[in-house]
């Protein structure tokens, strides 16, 4: 086996995040820069950030809507039309 190929080992790693908390793990690397820790995770916290930078929550939600409005639409129409064809077959019929 080959002597020396481990990477040395830090075993009070401080790890900061961007919110500003610090704490010490043990890792191969003696700092490290992380995004998002258990203080500030929306799955931890149960309070839910959306950073949309090109309105697509927007856009998503407004497309839903509009899906909603032409199926409630259809619907409609598709009464109307039953209402109709009862009505004229009614109407049509010659004695």
């Amino acid at each position: 086996m080959k002597t020396d190929i481990h990477p040395t080992y830090h075993e009070n790693a401080v790890v900061t995040c961007a919110c500003g908390t610090t704490f010490t793990v043990g890792s191969t690397l003696d700092a490290i820069r992380v995004e998002l820790c258990s203080n500030c995770h929306p799955f931890y916290t149960g309070k839910q950030k959306f950073v949309d930078t090109a309105r697509r929550v927007e856009k998503y939600q407004e497309a839903k809507e509009k899906t909603k409005k032409a199926a409630a639409d259809r619907k409609g129409r598709k009464v109307k039309r039953a209402v109709r064809a009862t009505t004229r077959k009614k109407t049509s019929i010659k004695v």
